[in-house]
């Protein structure tokens, strides 16, 4: 018998430590063992890797993780009514699990982890989860701590992470996914699969660091691509001035056209223009 065999039912514990779900916490629960072993495996083979866990509410995942062979699972949770129910999951795995009851916005978790990578494997809580997200791919240095992001976010956030050039959905936090990770969306999961159920489909992104971004300062970036999507219908001419550099200049010293709007612009784009933008202030 095995260490999941132990353990009992999920809908008892939720009902045993009264985990009714928490819509300010953002919880919708993940009941099925055979969906968070999917998520889990996700990942990649999980025998011997060090996993940290974000919001694992009454230890689904978590166990789907441990079973299939982390070596170590460190699990944030801020909702203190979770933590007797994860110290069950810790007693069938001795030794495999910390949680760390806290708030994951505010905890580093880079401590717990010992040596070598780890990946970040959870189903996030939706009020936090892009900004958890920015907050990963703004690591500083890079490559980050974490050797890939196996996450779930609503369908529509997801779509914003992977979208490409000229979609509805491109904007700033594509540009930074792209320039900073491979990123890809897995499946979608159906809101019949949460308890409670939410009024959208979700999806599991993966997402690889990658060894070499091209380079680029990260604040740059995010100063050029916050102009040019803080007004996606303008020209590029009209919606960097705010950036108090000449414009035409810095679209010359890029490669790009001033005629383009910020949806038409790629990675590669960007980044040109953040590496103009610093030589332009540097030059005064």
């Amino acid at each position: 018998m095995s260490s999941l065999d132990t353990l009992p039912p999920l809908r008892d514990v939720i009902r045993r430590h009264d985990l009714s779900a928490q819509k300010s916490l953002g919880q919708n629960f993940l009941l099925d063992l055979n969906l968070t072993a999917r998520i889990a495996r996700g990942s990649g083979p999980l025998e011997g890797a060090r996993v940290v866990e974000v919001g694992p509410g009454p230890g689904g995942l978590t166990r789907a993780l441990l079973a299939l062979g982390a070596a170590q699972v460190v699990a944030v949770e801020r909702d203190r009514r979770c933590i007797a129910a994860l110290a069950e999951v810790s007693e069938a795995y001795p030794g495999r699990l910390q949680v760390i009851e806290g708030d994951a916005l505010k905890v580093d978790v880079r401590p717990y982890l010992g040596d070598g990578p780890a990946r970040v494997v959870a189903n996030l809580p939706y009020n936090i989860a892009t900004v958890l997200l920015v907050g990963w791919l703004s690591s500083d240095p890079w490559p980050p701590w974490f050797s890939s992001l196996t996450l779930m976010f609503q369908r529509e956030v997801a779509e914003r992470i992977v979208a490409a050039p000229g979609t509805k959905a491109y904007g700033r936090l594509a540009v930074l996914a792209g320039w900073r990770t491979q990123a890809r969306i897995l499946f979608d999961v159906a809101p019949s699969a949460f308890v409670p159920p939410p009024k959208v489909t979700s999806s599991v992104v993966h997402l690889v660091p990658r060894e070499a971004p091209l380079p680029c300062a990260l604040r740059d970036l995010e100063r050029v691509t916050e102009a040019a999507f803080g007004q996606r219908r303008k020209m590029l001419r009209q919606s960097l001035k705010s950036l108090g550099v000449e414009t035409m200049v810095l679209l010359e010293r890029a490669g790009v056209e001033e005629t383009a709007r910020a949806e038409e612009i790629d990675v590669p784009g960007f980044v040109g223009l953040a590496r103009a933008l610093a030589d332009l202030r540097a030059a005064g």
